[in-house]
């Protein structure tokens, strides 16, 4: 991240990355983005990187997951690599500077043209029954600098936040959300999309049940999905056992059954974004077959680097 921060402010990844290849602007959710590719929160986490990540290709950064107060995250190590599987497990535990610094790094952000999501979350010692008061504080702060805000519902690495994903507690945050977002869109004289983030662990019932509650609740789009904790595809690595959730190849078939039962429950209303396991041209074919909109990367960016964006912001 630093070496992309001094490429940036060298003019080297203008050299490398000429723009006018990589535009084939999309409007989803009422927001243009400039390609169909975006890259996914969990590695620009403070959003310090956002013009340099922009150079690479992407038309979309999220950034986060950020949380209210500033959080240190578990201990260390807490992230590995599975090369034979191209495969990433981490349980980094929403390690952030908290909101405000976030938001000032957006600011700071001058060049990018495309879009900024900005991923929320609440504090690994935020009680369940007060996780609503620290998205509402995300959602405040974040408002007047986002292109999107997404909520972070299905990171397994902060205990219990999972069980926000039961229907009920669904229904509960996004009307308590949808609320504020549409007080802060009179106040502020624009709508910034609120999107959830959900896990690729859901059964058909359970993603029936979240369907109907996110149509019913208005939500405004979905990313599907976030790390599984399923090690099935590593069996045999050693390090298949290590707590966190698993992203790369092997989540790739997981992550679409989920897009495409969301995408069949949705019917369209609901515009989906589709992360996990993409690693070429014909994996976003796929996603967006299955009913996603938009695509977005990183374990696969880690592996293949910036060629792979370029590759995929021309190809779609």
């Amino acid at each position: 991240m630093a070496a992309l921060k001094i490429a940036e402010k060298s003019g080297v990844l203008g050299l490398v990355t000429p723009e006018d290849e990589l535009v084939a602007p999309i409007e989803v959710m009422g927001l243009k983005f400039p390609n169909r590719v975006g890259l996914a929160a969990g590695l620009d986490k403070e959003g310090d990187c956002i013009d340099a990540l922009g150079r690479l290709g992407f038309g979309c950064v999220e950034i986060g997951t950020i949380t209210p107060r500033p959080q240190a995250g578990n201990p260390k190590p807490r992230l590995f690599r599975l090369i034979p599987h191209e495969a990433i497990i981490n349980r980094m535990g929403f390690n952030n500077p908290g909101m405000d610094v976030g938001v000032e790094n957006v600011r700071k952000s001058k060049k990018f043209q495309g879009v900024i999501g900005f991923n929320i979350g609440k504090n690994k010692d935020t009680p369940n029954e007060n996780a609503a008061d620290d998205y509402l504080a995300c959602l405040r702060a974040a408002y007047p600098v986002a292109g999107y805000i997404a909520v972070n519902l299905s990171s397994p690495n902060t205990p219990g936040l999972r069980d926000l994903q039961g229907a009920d507690a669904s229904a509960r945050l996004l009307e308590t959300l949808k609320k504020e977002q549409q007080k802060l869109a009179e106040e502020q004289g624009k709508r910034v999309p609120l999107l959830f983030k959900v896990a690729p662990d859901l059964d058909e019932s359970h993603i029936r049940d979240l369907s109907r509650v996110f149509l019913d609740g208005g939500l405004d789009g979905l990313i599907a999905t976030n790390t599984t904790l399923d090690r099935e595809a590593v069996v045999g690595h050693p390090r298949a056992g290590e707590a966190g959730g698993l992203s790369g190849r092997p989540v790739f078939q997981k992550s679409n059954e989920v897009l495409r039962a969301f995408a069949s429950h949705l019917g369209g209303h609901i515009p989906i974004i589709g992360v996990g396991g993409i690693f070429s041209v014909e994996d976003a074919r796929e996603k967006i077959r299955a009913g996603a909109s938009l695509v977005q990367i990183y374990t696969s960016f880690i592996y293949r680097g910036p060629a792979l964006v370029r590759t995929l912001a021309r190809e779609l």
